[in-house]
């Protein structure tokens, strides 16, 4: 049996390889985008939110005398890796990666729920405090996603569409 406290803890690691797996995945992403100028800067601002975060969820372990899991980060930035070579092969990248993202973001959205109300049960306000910031950061980010597929979707068609123009990123 686990205390709050430890499930915490745990979820704090995951939460942490989480963010270093998002931070592969949007580096990738901006690096790769050339003809969609509002996605990478929306990407770039995410980004740069993404590092705040992983920072952010640093210090709650270091507070509560634990450590980001080194294993768990690894497989992290492993599988966006994956993920971001996978995306080259596609015709549609910039579509394909605007969905994972806008999925990425729903389960961020899903882990930060559930880290706040284990910091409540835990009695951790600060982590709290924490995790309430950053959800709010998820789900602006999930929502300029579902509310930019279709023009995003769009922009992909017409440049598909149009000869000599490369549409995938």
């Amino acid at each position: 049996m686990a205390t709050p406290q430890e499930n915490l803890l745990d979820w704090l690691r995951d939460a942490h390889a989480m963010e270093q797996q998002a931070e592969t995945m949007l580096t990738s992403q901006v690096e790769r985008l050339e003809h969609y100028p509002e996605l990478r800067a929306r990407i770039q601002q995410h980004l740069e939110e993404t590092h705040h975060q992983r920072a952010q969820l640093e210090t709650c372990l270091q507070r509560l005398g634990s450590s980001p899991s080194t294993l768990k980060d690894i497989s992290g930035k492993v599988m966006a890796f994956g993920q971001g070579m996978a995306g080259m092969m596609m015709s549609d990248e910039v579509i394909k990666g605007a969905m994972s993202g806008y999925v990425f973001e729903n389960m961020e959205i899903a882990s930060y729920t559930v880290l706040i109300e284990a910091a409540k049960v835990a009695q951790d306000t600060e982590t709290h405090r924490v995790c309430e910031a950053i959800l709010q950061q998820e789900i602006a980010m999930s929502d300029w996603l579902r509310q930019h597929l279709p023009e995003l979707t769009q922009a992909f068609l017409r440049r598909s569409a149009a000869p000599e123009t490369e549409a995938k990123r």
